[in-house]
């Protein structure tokens, strides 16, 4: 079984090498991104393994079927780079990773929330430079406010006992709600409406579809709180990114925490340091003092990813054996 792996680095090769040892496949890292100019170098392999940056659009697709590909494996949880409806015409399988490690992405979120209302990172750039001024420090308490959860799966749901360890009250939204988990925690389900008006913090852990994309636009942004912040460790493009410099500029909130971007597929991953930056939006987010940015690093823990090496290939093994994959995307 060769496997053709794209938009891997480091942590990539370690811990899908580890884990090879006991499943023995002929892997092939390489650093580039899956796109239409590079589909073509996977002939020869039955599988190819992607991550979110990764373009798989029915062109690749239909180049991954003439290179002979016959699975392709997502090494995360969203699938949206990937055109479903072509690859099953194609016959080409796509599996994917549910539940890496919620804990982490959660996590990271309550990192940046607690970053962003105390002023961390611009307290840790003056201190580093022996300057101990707390003058424009000034945070607030996140016990007895709002916290919001739009979409409520294992992220969300985890993400909303963070919340609500800090003694905070919980409110969420989802089409689809879980009303057991919400008796068991507390937490109470309200209308879209209702989740940004009512939040102090609002926090994304939704799938990107047609329906969730753009959720946070500019008119749902005026109806929040103009101190309430946005955490969004989910799908940059939940968020409408010029919408979001307007209500930043406009003091429609207070301020907001992310780890994805919604064109970040060009800057992320990458060191930009040197270059010029030529996406405007990204240039100017970056400039506000209320806004924090990661470069989509909430899954990066050690447990995460040796979860995701494990579940990826036993992915590929149950489709190599001919087993039920419990983890296909139709």
């Amino acid at each position: 079984m060769k496997i053709a792996f794209f938009d891997t680095r480091s942590y990539d090769k370690v811990s899908f090498t580890k884990m090879n040892e006991e499943y023995k496949y002929d892997i092939d890292f390489r650093d580039y991104k899956l796109n239409e100019n590079t589909a073509l170098t996977t002939k020869g392999y039955d599988v190819v393994c992607v991550f979110v940056n990764d373009v798989v659009n029915a062109e690749v697709i239909k180049s991954l079927k003439d290179c002979g590909v016959k699975l392709i494996a997502l090494r995360c949880a969203g699938y949206n780079n990937v055109d479903l409806k072509a690859a099953a015409e194609a016959g080409i399988k796509v599996v994917r990773v549910p539940a890496y490690s919620p804990y982490a992405v959660a996590e990271h979120g309550a990192a940046l929330l607690m970053s962003l209302t105390r002023h961390i990172p611009q307290a840790y750039l003056r201190t580093k430079t022996a300057n101990f001024n707390i003058e424009g420090l000034t945070g607030r308490d996140l016990h007895g406010l709002t916290g919001g959860i739009i979409g409520t799966g294992k992220i969300g749901q985890i993400m909303a006992n963070i919340l609500k360890g800090f003694g905070m009250k919980i409110i969420a939204y989802d089409p689809f709600p879980n009303e057991k988990w919400a008796q068991e925690s507390g937490a109470t389900y309200v209308s879209k409406d209702e989740i940004f008006r009512q939040s102090d913090v609002l926090s994304l852990h939704c799938p990107l579809t047609e329906e969730t994309k753009h959720i946070v636009n500019h008119d749902t942004m005026k109806m929040m709180k103009h101190d309430a912040v946005i955490i969004n460790t989910g799908r940059g493009a939940l968020i409408d990114s010029k919408a979001l410099v307007h209500a930043l500029k406009h003091g429609h909130i207070g301020g907001i925490g992310m780890d994805v971007y919604e064109e970040e597929s060009k800057y992320f991953f990458s060191d930009w340091s040197t270059d010029i930056m030529t996406d405007d939006v990204l240039a100017r987010l970056l400039t506000f003092p209320n806004v924090i940015i990661t470069g989509h690093q909430a899954f990066l823990t050690t447990n995460a990813l040796k979860n995701l090496a494990e579940t990826t290939l036993n992915n590929i093994r149950d489709f190599t054996a001919g087993k039920e994959l419990v983890n296909e995307v139709k």
